[in-house]
């Protein structure tokens, strides 16, 4: 249908893909572990809505502009870096407020990793996403493997692959946010822990970002 073939093939090379760790995954481990599942759901949704708009970018050709244009990759690229630097920063930046009291330890480092509104939690998960341009790179090299040459509605055909990839993706991503969560209730991570787990992948965040920053077009 549509020039689609291999359909089986092509959703699990994209559940394969989808369980590589990156930006997304760890965003949503964070604040799962930190916040709930419901906060790591806030984010899966934000990822998802960014994956949808590299989706209908690529239907239509903007994507393409990525993949010849050097300045516009780099522009984008710089800019999604920037972002996700910024955001381990932020994690970094956790830190106890008054450590001379030892008594008042707890208290300070629950409230050290000051919980975010689910709203934004979702914008953090989207602009993640949206600003990276290998994303957009990805499905304009993956995608049009499982579509015939002489299919009749190509961007179509492009839509729905997508969009399946998009919600088997969501699947992960909720199921991922469940699962840290649920673990982190089991094991009772303390806030001290908690607050460290945040400098953590704070410290992994911005490797993320100097490694998309250093990233070459291909």
């Amino acid at each position: 249908m549509f020039g689609i073939h291999d359909l089986t093939l092509f959703i699990i090379s994209g559940l394969l893909l989808n369980i590589m760790p990156g930006p997304d995954s760890l965003l949503i481990m964070t604040r799962s572990a930190t916040q709930g599942w419901r906060a790591g759901s806030a984010a899966a949704l934000g990822i998802g809505a960014g994956t949808m708009v590299h989706i209908c970018a690529a239907a239509l050709g903007l994507s393409a502009v990525l993949s010849t244009s050097a300045a516009a990759f780099t522009v984008v690229k710089w800019i999604g870096a920037a972002y996700i630097i910024y955001m381990g920063i932020g994690m970094l930046r956790a830190k106890l407020r008054n450590e001379a009291d030892e008594a008042a330890s707890t208290e300070l480092a629950a409230r050290a990793a000051q919980p975010l509104a689910w709203r934004k939690i979702f914008f953090q998960g989207f602009l993640t996403n949206v600003l990276n341009p290998k994303v957009a790179l990805f499905f304009l090299a993956f995608v049009p493997q499982f579509i015939s040459a002489g299919s009749s509605n190509k961007p179509l055909a492009f839509l729905i692959l997508g969009s399946i990839f998009n919600f088997n993706g969501m699947l992960y991503c909720h199921g991922l946010a469940l699962f840290t969560a649920f673990a982190s209730a089991r094991l009772k991570i303390k806030p001290r822990v908690s607050l460290w787990l945040n400098r953590t992948m704070g410290g992994l965040f911005l490797a993320l970002g100097a490694r998309l920053a250093l990233s070459e077009q291909h």
